[in-house]
């Protein structure tokens, strides 16, 4: 029995049907639009925000997405067992960031453009997506919203804060207020008038005021 008799389905005749031009084409443009996303990731998450590990596993998404998609596009039979090995794989890393999500689904969006061989979409669309997020990541915000914690000793010392804050603030609202036996606290979300933070020192000097906090709060944490 020869090897050809080992594999005489149409194993072989698979092997010689994908054109190595094709495959080195799809998968340098998958590289440069993988490369592209990696640019615009590292442009519009800042801080803490931004992993250096998932930037790099934006280049390998869609890669890897455009590899499996040239496989299933030139065999059905592949597609359907394909479908049935993925559908087992579970992925257990946590989205730390909801814009994360965003990348991901466009490192694997390209990947599976590029492998169907609509090569001009991923890139037109890339281009689109890139310029809105730079655009969207880059707009400066207009009166941030901040926190400001006031403990005070007695409600004189709160009416004044409180219009100190009313006179440095464009708006201005009371999320809590907790007395006890050792004062006021008022926790307060505010927006300053021109980005001034210079009342919370005319607060902190009120001599009945104890501690006045002001953070910049953007929804989901403090920093």
């Amino acid at each position: 029995m020869s090897f050809n008799d080992v594999f005489k389905s149409s194993f072989l005749e698979n092997v010689k049907s994908f054109s190595v031009l094709d495959t080195v084409i799809g998968l340098a443009f998958a590289l440069v639009i993988g490369l592209f996303i990696f640019l615009i990731y590292k442009k519009t998450m800042r801080g803490v925000t931004y992993s250096n590990g998932f930037a790099l596993t934006l280049i390998g998404m869609s890669l890897v997405t455009t590899l499996v998609i040239m496989a299933v596009t030139s065999n059905v039979v592949l597609s359907l067992g394909m479908v049935g090995a993925l559908s087992i794989v579970r992925f257990r890393s946590a989205i730390k960031e909801p814009m994360e999500i965003v990348y991901l689904f466009w490192s694997l969006a390209a990947g599976i453009v590029i492998g169907a061989g609509m090569i001009p979409l991923a890139v037109i669309g890339s281009v689109i997506i890139g310029v809105i997020l730079l655009l969207v990541a880059n707009k400066k915000v207009i009166n941030k919203p901040y926190i400001l914690v006031i403990n005070c000793l007695n409600e004189e010392a709160e009416k004044s804060a409180m219009a100190i804050v009313k006179d440095s603030s464009s708006n201005c609202i009371v999320k809590s207020k907790t007395v006890n036996g050792a004062g006021i606290e008022l926790t307060m979300e505010l927006r300053t008038k021109d980005a001034e933070t210079a009342f919370v020192n005319r607060i902190n000097d009120i001599p009945e005021v104890t501690n006045a906090t002001l953070v910049c709060f953007n929804g989901e944490y403090m920093a």
